[in-house]
Parts: C-alpha cells; structure tokens; sequence
C-alpha cells in the first residue's frame, strides 16, 4: 500500500538526509551527524504514520546487537559509569547502516549517493592540494649564528636550556597570531608590547612546540632577512595532510576506505574506456594523492593490501602486471615523501612513534589481563582518562595521554573479551557477505558489484590498519564504514529478492 501525503513527506526528507549524510562524510563530522539524527528522527516518525514501514532482515544483526548490548554492559559495570554512558551515544552510530539499508528504495538511488559520497571525497582531495599549494607560515633557511631566532627557548621546559629554531623548522605563530610572510614576522618581533618576550610556535617534523623570543632585538638591515638573521624563507609546506578533519590518521583512514570504493568501482565496469572510467580515474588520482600527503604508513599499507586483493579478484592477471609496474613509482615516492616529511623509513625502529605504540599496547595487555573483570567487561570506555595515573599507563605519565592504538586491544580492555569476539564475528558476517555478493552480482550491475567490492577490499584495509590504529574510535572513519555498510546491505536484499 502506497504512503499517504504525509508519509510520503517524510520518506523524501530522509532520503534527503540520506544524500546529505553522504556528501558531508568525507569533510565534515558536524553536518554529517546532524543528518544521521534528523534521518533518524524522520525515520522514528515515519513509523507512526500508516502504513508502517518494513523491517528487513540482514545477514549481521544478530552479531551487531551483541556486539552494542555487550558495549553497554561494560559502560554501565565500568569504573566511570557516567563517563562510558555517556560515549554509548557514539556507540549508536551502528544505526547508520540500518539507516540507510532500510529506506533505500532503487538502484538509482543507490548509484546517486555512491556519486555525491566520492564527490564529496574528491572535493576534500582538492582542498588538501590546494591548502599545500598555498603554504602556511614562513620556513626559514640559513639561520646564522648570531640571528635572534637563535635566542629561543622552550616555553613548557623547567630549565632555561637554549632551543634555538633551526634551518627548515617552519614558523606558524607569534603570540597566536597566524604568520604569512618574514615582513610580518619581523613587524611581530619588533613591535612594542607589555611582553618582553613574544611566544613563536613553530612545526619541526610533527612537532609544534613553543618558544619565547624576546622582542627588539634584530638586526640591522634593509631587508627582513637579514632582519632575522636568515639566508631566506618560503611558505611551510610540511605538515601532513588533513583535509577537513582534525588529524591526518583519521583523514588517511577514511580515505583509505573511500579509495577501496573508489577502486572497486572502477574494477567493476565492464567499458574501461568510457566516460565513467575517467572520472573514477580522477578520483582515485586525487584520493591516492590526498592519501600519500597523509604520511601514515598504516593506511598506506592498507590501502595498498586493499587494492591488491580488489584487482586480483576483479582483474585479469596482464592487467594485474600493468597496474603493479605503474604503483611502483608511487611506492618510491611514497618512501621519498616519508623521509621528507617524517624524517623516518617505512619500518623505522628509531621513530619513536613505533617505541610510543609499543610501551602503551604492552601496559594496555598487562592491564586487561591483570584482573578477571578486564577481561570480562573491559575498565569501561574512557574510564582511563581518570584512571591511567593508578594504572601507570603512558610510562607513567611521560608519554601523551591517549589510547591503546589498536582496535583490537582498545575494545577488549574497554568492553571485554567478549564484546571482541562479537565485534570479530560481526565484521567477520559482514565480509562473508561481501564475498558472496560481489560473486553473484551481474555484470551489468556493475555499480552495485563495484560496492560490493570496495567495500570488501575497504574492511579489509580497516581491520590491518587497525592492528597500529584506533581507527574504531574516530567517529569520522566509523561513520563512512557504517554508510559503506548499509549501501552493501541495500545491494544485498535487492540481490535476495530477486532470486
């Protein structure tokens, strides 16, 4: 029975939030979880307008509510109950793949956000291209030995230990203020101020930390490099890539998972010289360069194990061979850029990044196993913002506060062995489904294999990647995998009913 005026309202402002969701994925975590609760509440509505709309089944629902309901359990039995409660908001977002699996209608409308969702990837890629382009703050070169910039010390260290700006550190700010060109870092540092010292924040290899610099005191000179003391500058074009988003791990591992779609499409078509093939060309041109820009290494590595396993079931073995010689420029590069960027090798046990991963995931295991009730409902999501000094975790302090880096570990002292395995069945269900769907799919559904696809070679980039990242615990990567998720579970009931 067809909807009545006011259902029918309602099922094309959620297909609205649907479209919305899908564009604002990839650049804004905002106005995507503002369209995943306005969709959400139009669907909740839709239920009391007649006639109801149909539940379906799908192949991972009963490993997806164990997975949530074992979740709860260990935030309410957890040390902070209040705290973990609280994060069970972003345990929620599993509703975006029901979301969309149960209000899609057509195949049409499936291909139509699949094109927004890598439209919005793309236009992410060229706003990271464009803000490398420009430059930010003034990278010095050439700092002689008596340049004022030499003067500088440590804002946060206890000692007053000289750490002078060396050649290639980047300059951002003064006092707060964003730096552009040397003429505006010379106005900065010669300007009269109730502070005799002016506070420079500079970037050195990921590193942003403070210094102080007192002010009046430049050379004499014409010009404003000679002002500073240095041989000359130009715009930083160091750090590492972040798109839209706050860090680069959390942009690089939902890339990864966007170029695994992307590819898998493209796989997918039957006419490679078509219209369609150069347009998932350029995307996945300018999702590949947004992705090496990142410089992480993990989602490098999955992303290229992902694409590995997308072209050995997609593609014939010469063209296997073709594709392999052309990534291998990219895989040189990508070594280069690293070394450039990060001042580290691919496995590199001098990165202390590594040694950082190491230390947490080996207090992280000692913790778990250290008490019967870890292992059963985990310590409680976020209970260890309040209790890692108890615990001695981060080398007691001496290392940032933050996670396990490791999906594997995080949900298991979190939420308990037990939520693990769920969570392993579940993605372990969801993969299966994959693999079949991408295998009974016709070519002529080459959209909807494609999906099928990308989203296989996509989990399977998520979970490698996961084993060095807690990619589970960005919102932003969780909620493209849970849109993947429910287009792949749309694609597979429509696959059910015809047959």
């Amino acid at each position: 029975m067809a909807p009545g005026p006011l259902g029918l309202w309602l099922e094309r402002l959620i297909l609205g939030s649907l479209f919305l969701f899908a564009f604002a994925a990839p650049i804004s975590i905002a106005a995507a979880q503002f369209a995943w609760a306005v969709g959400l509440l139009f669907w909740i509505l839709r239920f009391f307008v007649f006639p109801r709309p149909q539940l379906h089944r799908t192949p991972i629902d009963y490993a997806m509510f164990a997975f949530f309901i074992l979740t709860g359990l260990s935030s309410f039995l957890s040390y902070e109950p209040m705290v973990s409660i609280g994060k069970l908001r972003a345990a929620m977002l599993f509703t975006i793949a029901y979301l969309f699996a149960e209000n899609l209608r057509s195949a049409r409308i499936t291909r139509l956000l699949v094109v927004v969702l890598l439209a919005g990837t793309v236009l992410s890629a060229l706003f990271t291209f464009g803000q490398y382009a420009i430059g930010r703050g003034v990278k010095v070169q050439g700092v002689r030995a008596d340049s004022p910039l030499k003067s500088g010390r440590f804002v946060t260290r206890t000692k007053s230990d000289p750490a002078p700006i060396l050649d290639g550190d980047t300059i951002e700010e003064v006092d707060g203020q964003r730096i552009w060109n040397a003429e505006q870092l010379v106005n900065e540092l010669e300007q009269p101020s109730q502070q005799k010292t002016a506070k420079v924040k500079i970037y050195r290899y990921e590193w942003n930390p403070v210094f102080e610099i007192e002010r009046g005191k430049l050379l004499p000179g014409a010009t404003a490099e000679e002002q500073l003391g240095i041989g000359s500058w130009a715009r930083g074009r160091d750090r590492r890539a972040t798109g839209f988003f706050n860090h680069w791990t959390t942009y690089s591992e939902s890339l990864q998972l966007l170029g695994s779609l992307a590819l898998g499409l493209f796989v997918a078509l039957p006419f490679k010289r078509s219209r369609w093939s150069l347009l998932l060309v350029l995307t996945l041109i300018a999702i590949s360069g947004a992705l090496m820009l990142t410089v992480v290494r993990a989602s490098w590595l999955s992303f290229l194990i992902s694409a590995t396993l997308i072209a050995v079931i997609g593609l014939r073995w010469r063209t296997l061979l073709i594709i392999g010689a052309c990534a291998l420029p990219l895989v040189l590069a990508g070594t280069f850029i690293l070394h450039q960027k990060r001042n580290v090798g691919f496995f590199d046990s001098r990165d202390d990044s590594i040694r950082w991963r190491e230390t947490v995931q080996r207090e992280g295991l000692h913790l778990l196993t250290s008490n019967p009730r870890h292992l059963l409902v985990g310590v409680g999501m976020d209970s260890i913002k309040a209790h890692w000094r108890a615990w001695g975790l981060f080398d007691n302090g001496r290392l940032p506060m933050g996670h396990m880096h490791s999906d594997y570990l995080q949900i298991a002292l979190e939420r308990g062995v037990p939520a693990l395995i769920a969570w392993l069945i579940l993605l372990a269900l969801y993969a299966l489904m994959l693999w079949r769907l991408q295998r009974q799919l016709p070519q002529e559904n080459w959209i909807e294999r494609g999906v099928a696809l990308g989203a296989l070679g996509g989990l399977v980039g998520f979970m490698i990647s996961g084993v060095v990242h807690y990619n589970w615990g960005d919102s932003e990567v969780v909620m493209i995998l849970y849109l993947i998720m429910g287009l792949s579970l749309f694609v597979n009931r429509r696959l059910g009913e015809k047959t």
